[in-house]
């Protein structure tokens, strides 16, 4: 199952999110991001955090979504949005129509730095609680509305 996540700048949340499924998944999800505008680099506090939890972050950058709506592009299962504005934001169309779903978080990247980790920690735990729920159940395996209706459930978890 491909799930690609979703925030305007591509930096914070979407690269947490990205993380997490893909380090947790055992290899039944493969996680993309990307960003509608995105930021260029990584939030040096992503890195940081990913990297003190016992993430592999060698392949994390800020990235366009245009580079998931080309013809070349991996097909998607589902599209999270994680951040309000690219959640309210007209996406590209996406090759092989998949499931859209939206888990919003606050934006740590707003922090300003004395507060980075703690901002940085709620938004991992929350999406980490996310993913789990997520993960916890046969999402491989379901049709799209079923799909749907778990992305839906798990995107209201605190």
């Amino acid at each position: 199952m491909n799930v690609l996540v979703l925030c305007t700048g591509n930096s914070a949340r979407s690269i947490l999110l990205e993380t997490i499924l893909n380090s947790t998944s055992d290899g039944r999800v493969t996680a993309y991001s990307a960003g509608s505008q995105p930021a260029g680099q990584v939030h040096p506090q992503s890195i940081t955090l990913l990297t003190a939890q016992g993430h592999d972050v060698s392949g994390a950058r800020s990235k366009s979504w245009d580079e998931f709506a080309a013809d070349d592009a991996p097909a998607m299962d589902a599209v999270i949005t994680v951040c309000g504005s690219a959640a309210g934001e007209v996406c590209p169309v996406w090759p092989g129509a998949p499931v859209r779903a939206h888990w919003g978080v606050e934006d740590p990247a707003k922090a300003e730095k004395p507060d980075w980790d703690t901002a940085f920690t709620q938004a991992y735990d929350i999406l980490g609680r996310r993913a789990a729920a997520f993960l916890a159940e046969p999402v491989e395996a379901m049709d799209p509305a079923a799909l749907k209706s778990t992305l839906d459930r798990v995107g209201t978890l605190p």
